[in-house]
């Protein structure tokens, strides 16, 4: 007699919770009924281990999939611990175990927040966000039992009664509505297992029941007992004619006769059972390392290191996170974390347990401890979620400062590639900056990497505390060859990161000063002045600030005049510190073309009063083509400080034109 009921929730309240809020994708019904059939094995594999069931030699555990589209059905079977009938009525009939009214009181508005999962039976119900009946055949592990029929249209009614299913385990079956038809396709199928199942510890099966029979060709000593033979294929003997040195002609066989064998194609699993995360890193090759990131990251760049993370306390959590080759402007990143609960996919980059600086990295965590939600889509934020956060953070900063200490070459080599997501670390997570602060490392003018202790040490004799820095090689050029000439030093810092990460290093390296190349004339480039030189000078000072002020239409402008020890330079234009950080702070924030003084900050005109042209000017304020020259002196240096708006360099191109024809007619 088949038992008849309602399901012990009200569908009016269940369906809509699952359909909407505890399953936001709805292929997850595959992640859900898959993993139940392997936790139905696991649970079978413990009771052998214990000595309360034995496994008969013959049995391989497995979970296959088999999906129909013409039929429009979808079949899970495994073969693990199965159900009784009162076990159905318990697990799936009343869906809760404390039964409808104290689910919906407790949980309705905490999905997000409330461990759940593991309490209540929810995961099967997944499958009705896709199909318009279910039926469950079951059968039970222990001697004696009677197998169970159970099915379902929509979720609202049951009939449950004696079945006929002869193999313990549990047969689950999805007749799909028209909006999910897209599950039984075989392909798709196969995207969403690779998706949610590529590590489960059991075999995965997936068979398309409508595809045309597949097979293959084997070697005669390569048959096992369990192939299907379809057809024994005799290959005769290759012989070939060859001549001998004595011009003689013989026949020699090339290869033997032999045996194969046509089989129905051998089934092979979808996923990988025993991952390598599972594994001691002792027992792992750097060949296994990198097809492993190939086979799940489809990043055929090789990764430049990695870090295995294995560790039984205070909780469990194992997995692979690997440094791949950084592009350089930060700001367009994007890594991939994974995260695995006993082998079951979760999501990628969850917030809570991955911080946001090693989204930039790529990676699996598998942490059986992790307080899921019942949808497994986000985390409970408490204390012990924020303890693996730090842990994994401390693993990383180990692994990179261990490196800087006892390989360092090889630091220095991935140094190019890895700054950015350091100094996004560092800008991000305040114990990560502790640790890894000494093993900051800055590249200069002679391409060799430097510490800040070491930078300091290579330029206490010439300025003390300061560190001079570049932002654009290219534009940068002429003080670069200033500085070179010099015998002072600089350190590269040309990526997006770096415009706040110098105010960071400022704030965590007290009297230390970072200085952009061109932000000021160092006394290095100057003669020096006697203070009855520059009385001598101050009449043409000003007159050479009036002159500029005047032929540039710049009545604000800020002009500097100096003896530079290099007579060849005629102009330059510098831009102090903070007005730099400034600009580079509105360019980050999207505010591009803004002009300089809108925000308080000027560029200052510097004219060598040692260069030729610039006493010309001097000499000659009122001559025909003084203002022509003081235009391209001025656009001269806005070019060596960097490059001129589309206006100015017409201008100057023409200006250009005209100062060379004034040449070839003098």
């Amino acid at each position: 007699m088949a038992k008849k009921g309602s399901l012990t929730i009200n569908s009016e309240n269940i369906f809509p919770i699952i359909k909407k809020w505890l399953y936001s994708d709805h292929d997850i019904f595959y992640r859900e009924i898959v993993s139940n059939g392997c936790d139905a094995i696991t649970k079978l594999k413990k009771l052998d281990g214990m000595g309360e069931w034995q496994k008969p030699e013959d049995l391989k555990f497995k979970i296959e999939v088999i999906t129909d589209p013409n039929e429009k059905s979808i079949t899970f079977i495994d073969n693990g611990i199965g159900m009784t009938m009162e076990e159905v009525d318990e697990y799936i009939n009343q869906i809760a175990f404390s039964g409808a009214q104290d689910f919906m009181e407790k949980y309705k508005d905490k999905a997000n927040e409330e461990q759940i999962i593991g309490h209540f039976g929810l995961g099967f119900y997944s499958a009705f966000m896709v199909a318009e009946k279910v039926t469950i055949d079951t059968l039970s592990y222990k001697d004696g039992s009677q197998a169970v029929h159970w099915e379902s249209d929509g979720g609202t009614e049951f009939e449950m009664e004696a079945g006929d299913k002869a193999e313990q385990g549990t047969t689950i079956k999805l007749y799909l509505n028209e909006e999910s038809l897209e599950f039984c396709n075989e392909y798709r199928a196969k995207e969403v297992l690779e998706k949610y199942c590529s590590f489960m510890p059991v075999e995965i099966y997936l068979t398309n029941a409508a595809a045309e029979d597949q097979f293959e060709t084997i070697e005669k000593d390569e048959l096992t007992e369990n192939d299907t033979v379809i057809e024994t294929i005799l290959e005769e003997a290759k012989t070939e004619e060859i001549e001998k040195e004595n011009g003689e002609k013989e026949v020699v066989e090339v290869s033997p006769a032999s045996e194969k064998y046509k089989i129905a194609k051998r089934p092979a699993p979808i996923n990988d059972t025993n991952p390598l995360w599972n594994k001691h890193p002792n027992e792992c090759t750097e060949e296994e390392y990198k097809d492993f990131y190939r086979k799940v990251f489809h990043d055929y760049k090789e990764p430049l290191f990695w870090i295995h993370l294995n560790m039984d306390y205070p909780f469990n959590l194992k997995g692979i996170l690997y440094f791949p080759k950084l592009n350089i402007s930060y700001d367009s990143l994007e890594g991939t974390i994974k995260l695995y609960n006993s082998q079951v996919f979760i999501a990628d980059n969850i917030k809570e347990v991955i911080p946001e600086f090693l989204m930039l990295l790529k990676g699996v965590i598998d942490c059986p401890d992790l307080p899921l939600n019942v949808s497994r889509s986000a985390l409970q934020n408490d204390g012990f979620v924020k303890k693996i956060s730090d842990y994994i953070t401390k693993k990383v900063a180990d692994k990179l400062t261990g490196m800087f200490k006892t390989d360092r070459e090889n630091y220095e080599k991935y140094w190019d590639d890895i700054n950015p997501f350091i100094k996004f670390g560092c800008l991000k997570d305040e114990k990560f900056a502790e640790k890894i602060n000494d093993s900051l490392l800055f590249k200069n003018l002679s391409d060799k990497y430097l510490t800040i202790a070491e930078c300091l040490e290579e330029n206490k004799e010439k300025h003390e505390n300061n560190v001079f820095y570049i932002t654009d090689e290219k534009e940068q050029g002429q003080y670069i060859n200033m500085f070179k000439e010099a015998g002072l030093d600089a350190v590269y810092m040309n990526q997006n990161i770096d415009n706040p990460f110098v105010g960071y290093l400022e704030q965590k390296n007290e009297n230390v000063k970072f200085l952009c190349i061109n932000s000021d004339l160092s006394d290095i480039f100057k003669e020096e002045v006697t203070e009855e030189d520059k009385e001598a000078m101050k009449a043409d000072v000003d007159a050479l600030t009036e002159l500029f002020r005047k032929v540039l239409g710049k009545e604000n402008l800020d002009v500097k005049v100096e003896k530079l020890k290099n007579e060849n330079m005629s102009s330059m234009i510098t831009i102090s510190e903070e007005s730099r950080r400034m600009a580079e702070m509105m360019k980050m924030y999207s505010m591009p073309g803004m002009d300089n003084s809108m925000f308080g900050t000027t560029e200052t005109l510097v004219l060598n009063y040692n260069n030729k042209l610039v006493q010309y000017v001097l000499g000659h304020k009122d001559g025909a083509h003084t203002n022509t020259i003081c235009e391209q002196l001025y656009d001269l240096a806005g070019l060596s400080h960097g490059s001129l708006t589309p206006e100015r360099m017409t201008k100057f191109i023409a200006r250009s034109n005209e100062l060379m024809m004034i040449m070839a007619e003098a």
